[in-house]
């Protein structure tokens, strides 16, 4: 560690965002003076490293975070709701990974491509979104600023780590078993399902999370509550169905929008995205170029391919969206943020 640079704490650390937002510190040669890793009594006592030199994960309490500056949050909303105001209350901002504070109207929900303003308007606490919206909101902001927005619906291909450890570990033990053509017993997916539970090898689950009164579910309803509070458009109309897929990471989204200008082309539209910061247009149907979730493992930025106009709507447009769930949709918008409020001097070096 550096004499210089802020003191960094990493609620979660061991867990699989955790260990990404280790890995991306260390990438982005964050300017760390401290680290501290955090996590429940669990875990406490593991060895992580972080640039060759070990560091020992220590049980996250109200007191592990005096002097901290800025403290990411990845290990539950229950954990950020007991910790994250413990670390407000000594100095610390806290990115929070989880949906604890995402609709809390005094905390911002900000993807830096975005609304990175909203940074300005902290109480202490920000919130990182939903990794699904996250990835929709990076690739419609530039298309929203030059075109207006009026409708937008989604389905999502969703991977399994997005379900963590356990759902990667049933995936691949499924698929095993059914590969040597045994029976296989669900026990995990979908997660928050109190009911039943299915296979997700060689199948796709149209449910991720609870269903709510209005039949979405939660997972839905956190991407068309999310995408109106990020974008200032509470009027917004939106829609979502989420799928879990057999994919291990990266998560794809077939994302219909109507914009307000009229007479547009796909040119139009591929002509912003090209441009915008964080995406990368890969869009040739002649040489079968578009985006795969295989292709985006490991890459921090939104992949857009697919981008067609509606045949019907003047107004309407098609595009295919794919990102790596644990990193834009997680690990990296959360550094991506503790950078954005150093560049901004909204955290100064103590």
């Amino acid at each position: 560690m550096s004499t210089k640079g802020f003191h960094i704490a990493l609620v979660g650390a061991t867990g699989a965002v955790g260990q990404q937002m280790l890995k991306t510190l260390e990438e982005r040669e964050f300017p760390i003076r401290q680290l501290t890793l955090l996590s429940s009594a669990r875990s406490a006592g593991k060895a992580l490293f972080y640039k060759g030199e070990e560091v020992i994960v220590q049980e996250a309490k109200p007191e592990s975070f005096e002097g901290v500056d800025i403290a990411l949050f990845s290990a539950g909303g229950s954990i950020s709701k007991q910790l994250a105001p413990e670390a407000v209350k000594r100095g610390a901002v806290v990115v929070d990974n989880t949906s604890a504070y995402r609709m809390d109207e005094n905390v911002p929900l900000v993807v830096p491509e975005v609304n990175k303003e909203d940074l300005r308007k902290h109480n202490g606490i920000i919130a990182n979104p939903n990794c699904s919206t996250i990835q929709m909101v990076a690739a419609l902001e530039p298309i929203r600023q030059s075109y207006g927005l009026k409708k937008v619906i989604v389905s999502t291909y969703q991977a399994v780590s997005g379900a963590g450890a356990q759902a990667i570990n049933e995936m691949y033990s499924q698929t095993q078993s059914l590969l040597d053509g045994k029976e296989v017993t669900p026990e995990l997916l979908p997660v928050g399902s109190d009911k039943k539970h299915y296979q997700i090898a060689f199948n796709a689950i149209p449910q991720i999370d609870k269903f709510q009164e209005n039949g979405f579910t939660f997972e839905e309803m956190k991407m068309i509550n999310e995408t109106k509070k990020i974008m200032h458009m509470p009027e917004l109309s939106v829609a979502a169905t989420c799928v879990r897929l057999p994919v291990e990471t990266g998560h794809s989204e077939s994302v219909y929008f109507e914009v307000e200008t009229q007479g547009l082309t796909a040119a139009d539209i591929k002509g912003k995205l090209k441009d915008a910061p964080g995406v990368v247009l890969q869009d040739n149907p002649d040489e079968q170029v578009y985006p795969m979730p295989a292709q985006c493992v490991g890459k921090k930025e939104v992949f857009v391919g697919r981008v067609r106009k509606d045949l019907d709507q003047d107004t309407g447009f098609h595009m295919w969206v794919v990102s790596d769930n644990l990193l834009k949709g997680a690990a990296w918008n959360s550094v991506q943020i503790a950078e954005t409020l150093i560049e901004m001097e909204i955290v100064k070096e103590k």
